[in-house]
């Protein structure tokens, strides 16, 4: 087997495999500590050279969209209390109109009431005065067929006396 003696130390198979792996972990910490360092300072470097952009640009164009949108905003505003009003005044016409309609179809309703009642009453004034007339009309037809059966009574009374008179023969 392998020996290795160091410092006076010596070291045997198992032993010299633990020191070499302890070495390669050792170095590989040291390269990896080294590397990170001069990562941090490329980096820091970086950091104290960096300047920064000039959003004077992007803060003027905020800043003029701010007041465009403002402006519209405003604009907009003014727009929808313009329409409320008109949709308030529409509204406020919408509810005359409607009031006007109904008190326009009570009147007529009334009016048709009113004519109803005054057809109705038409209607029955001419069925009583059909009724009288009748009447009326059955007196006087009556009256007249009594006349007129007295005028002939007296017709055929004198036409009877007129042939009885024995004048009337000898004119022949």
């Amino acid at each position: 087997m392998a020996e290795v003696n160091i410092g006076g130390i010596t070291f045997k198979g198992g032993k010299m495999l633990a020191v070499i792996l302890a070495l390669s972990s050792t170095v590989g910490v040291l390269y990896g500590g080294f590397e990170m360092f001069k990562k941090f300072q490329d980096m820091s470097a970086q950091i104290e050279s960096y300047v920064a952009p000039d959003l004077s640009e992007f803060d003027k164009t905020i800043a003029l969209t701010k007041e465009e949108m403002s402006s519209k905003t405003e604009l907009i505003q003014t727009e929808v209390e313009m329409i409320m009003q008109e949709m308030e005044m529409m509204m406020s016409e919408i509810r005359l109109v409607s009031d006007v309609a109904n008190e326009l179809k009570n009147d007529l309703r009334q009016d048709v009431r009113r004519i109803e009642k005054i057809v109705n009453d038409v209607e029955q004034q001419v069925k009583e005065d059909a009724r009288d007339n009748s009447k009326d009309l059955k007196i006087a037809i009556d009256a007249v067929e009594e006349d007129m059966k007295e005028l002939q009574e007296s017709i055929n009374k004198q036409i009877k006396l007129t042939l009885a008179n024995p004048l009337a023969q000898m004119n022949k």
